[in-house]
């Protein structure tokens, strides 16, 4: 078979292939032919009927279409009501009445088949069939509202209001939500029937005694002006409500009824008794109500006492949940003592220091030993109750553990007031057992601040001691003791002192210990002695700051009239600094030294020392460093900045000079060999 194209029949060549000036993209087609599918292009011709014949054919032809799609689905609801919505609108009720009835037969259960059925007759004012046809729905379905709504409107508008009150009636009997309730006495007010009204209510608050249900009835009473019967209401919704069921918005509608009344006593009675019956979390309202009603009938006395009976409550509740919550009983005391009744501030106080923490672990008594320290200072200060006092402090003691710990604070607080009792001997009494049998730093300062204030000098001494065999790591404690010494002008016993502090092997803060020794040395211008320290220290630490001290020190040495002398000493001292730094290799050091030894040369040297320091100072270049946490699989860079200093390049290029020479004589001596062989 031939394969070339007919001629004639081949597509024509496309000479200009460039892109076209309008670009039209997919989305605009189809947006197009979106946009003119919803146009309509023709009129839908409609069809006309002449004749009798052709009306009669028209309806055979819809009635099989119906038929069929009822017969293909019959539990299609909608095929149903389309075909007897098509027969009423044909003014063929009966046809129509026969098609529901047949889909009710199918699925009776089906509200909206019901619905339009009973529309359908309403609507063709078919009263009677409506009526029987209502009665049968809610028959079957009682508890369909919609049923029960559209019979009673019905009877209402057909005027037959004693059939609407049985139709209510049968409804009632369900017990149905509130909205069909509150239908039930709309419909008895509108026609002026109240005490029928009356009669749904007291019926409707007993199947749902709800409080907003009580409040409406009595509004509904108050409405009609019977206040006695408003007031049984609410008297009989409290007791009805009265335990967990109680809720503040009936109070409240109570209280507030009995106030437009200018009953007030019975108000207030009223928010009392709910106060004492609810909780704080179910109270808000009913407690700011019954603040606005004291604000505006009562006094600040009945505020206040308000306030604080509930506030009694509210700790009574969070002590029942948790009874070793001590701040609830720090708040508790606090509002007793404001309220200043002894007795009951005192019940507190023994309540809350019955608590004991369950575990001897100071961190679970820290809260509790202050409620103790409290109590006592109360009776101290406000009841002025000295036996008890004392007897508080003495309880406190004897119930803390102090062989796992102590409060230092107990017990200098017992002895100062034994002090205030002017008991001195009782107070040294109290702190002499506190360190025997826990000492503590506290305690030892304590003690020994007393004994200073009574300028007991000799038993100062003597706790200073015992302080230090207790801990002699405490450089603190070895000054204060040197600096007891130096005020009452003992200095060699400051001196021996001093001199056991530094002699001790294990130290806390020795830097402070050396520097209150050398400022002693100092202040007694014992220049020779100050610089042994220095080099006593300097033997221990080469520090660079113990340098820079030891440089001003120097400096500040008064010669006879010559400052030169002393700049001299102090270049000494940090040409030496410099010279031990730059054997170990401390570079930051070293950086430190050159600022410090820069500003000494600016102030008391001359340019060519100046110069000389500055020839020293470092260059600063900045480097990278492989990370302490990289790993092998995943190598991390830093950067670091680091200093080359100039008398390092020096040496370093000497030795590479050396090594160089070193290895020319190795080479010269293998070719004499050689040469020699």
């Amino acid at each position: 078979m031939d394969n070339k194209p007919v001629k004639g029949l081949r597509p024509p060549k496309v000479k200009n292939k460039s892109a076209a000036p309008v670009q039209i993209t997919a989305e605009q087609i189809l947006r197009e032919a979106h946009d003119r599918r919803l146009e309509p292009t023709h009129n839908i011709p409609q069809q006309k009927i002449a004749d009798l014949e052709e009306l009669s054919e028209f309806q055979q032809r819809k009635r099989k279409e119906f038929e069929d799609n009822i017969r293909k689905n019959r539990l299609n609801v909608s095929n149903w009501l389309k075909y007897a919505s098509w027969e009423e609108a044909q003014n063929n009720i009966e046809r129509a009445r026969s098609i529901f009835e047949r889909a009710l037969d199918v699925e009776w259960r089906n509200v909206a088949i019901w619905l339009r059925y009973c529309e359908m007759e309403m609507k063709n004012r078919s009263v009677n069939h409506a009526r029987n046809l209502l009665d049968r729905a809610i028959t079957l379905l009682p508890r369909v509202d919609q049923f029960w709504y559209k019979y009673t409107y019905m009877e209402e508008v057909m005027g037959e209001i004693p059939k609407a009150r049985n139709v209510f009636e049968r409804w009632m009997k369900w017990e149905p939500e509130e909205s069909a309730w509150s239908a039930y006495i709309n419909m008895e007010v509108r026609y002026g029937e109240t005490d029928n009204a009356r009669s749904v209510y007291e019926r409707f608050v007993s199947v749902h005694p709800e409080p907003k249900n009580w409040i409406k009835w009595a509004k509904f009473e108050e409405e009609h002006n019977d206040l006695d019967k408003c007031r049984e209401i609410y008297s009989e919704s409290i007791q009805y409500l009265e335990g967990d069921k109680l809720d503040q918005k009936v109070v409240v509608a109570f209280a507030k009824f009995e106030i437009k009344m200018k009953e007030y006593e019975r108000a207030r009675v009223i928010f009392k008794y709910g106060l004492d019956r609810l909780p704080k979390s179910k109270s808000q309202s009913l407690y700011n109500n019954y603040t606005n009603f004291e604000k505006q009938y009562g006094d600040a006395e009945g505020i206040e006492s308000v306030v604080i009976g509930k506030r009694r409550v509210q700790y009574e509740e969070e002590i029942e949940s948790n009874a070793k919550n001590y701040d609830v009983w720090f708040d508790y005391c606090k509002l007793e003592e404001s309220v200043g009744e002894v007795d009951r501030i005192r019940d507190v106080y023994e309540r809350a220091i019955g608590q004991v923490p369950p575990a001897d672990e100071k961190r679970f008594w820290r809260r509790y030993i202050y409620l103790w320290i409290n109590y006592a200072l109360f009776e101290e200060l406000d009841t002025e109750d000295i036996d008890r006092t004392r007897q508080i402090y003495q309880a406190c003691i004897d119930l803390i553990p102090h062989k796992q710990f102590t409060f230092a604070k107990i017990w200098l607080m017992f002895a100062q007031f034994e002090i205030r009792q002017m008991n001195l001997q009782a107070a040294r009494k109290i702190l002499g057992r506190a360190i025997g049998q826990c000492p503590k730093s506290k305690l030892f300062k304590g003690y020994i601040d007393l004994e200073m204030q009574l300028r007991e000098f000799d038993r100062c001494r003597t706790l200073y001691t015992k302080y230090l065999e207790h801990d002699p790591s405490n450089c603190t404690a070895w000054i204060k003791f040197a600096e007891l010494e130096k005020m009452l002008g003992e200095q060699d016993r400051c001196r021996a002192i001093f001199e056991l502090a530094v002699g001790q092997p294990v130290l806390d803060m020795p830097e402070l210990l050396w520097k209150a020794f050398i400022d002693f040395e100092i202040e007694e211008e014992e220049y020779d002695k100050t610089r042994e320290l220095y080099e006593r220290l300097l033997e221990r630490t080469d520090h660079v700051k113990v340098f820079i001290s030891f440089a001003q020190f120097e400096l500040s040495i008064p010669y006879e009239n010559d400052k030169a002398e002393a700049a001299s000493h102090a270049r000494q001292v940090f040409e030496r600094a410099y010279s031990q730094m730059k054997q170990k290799q401390l570079k930051e050091e070293r950086v430190l030294l050159l600022d410090a030894w820069k500003e000494f040369e600016e102030a008391n040297g001359d340019d060519d020392t100046l110069q000389s320091v500055k020839d020293k100072e470092p260059k600063v270049v900045k480097k990278r460093r492989e990370a302490a946490d990289s790993t092998e699989d995943n190598v991390i860079w830093e950067e670091y900045f680091d200093y080359i200093f100039p008398d390092d390049q020096e040496q370093s290029s000497i030795l590479k000079l050396m090594q160089m020479a070193q290895a020319w004589q190795a080479n010269n001596a293998t070719q004499d060999e050689s040469d020699a062989n």
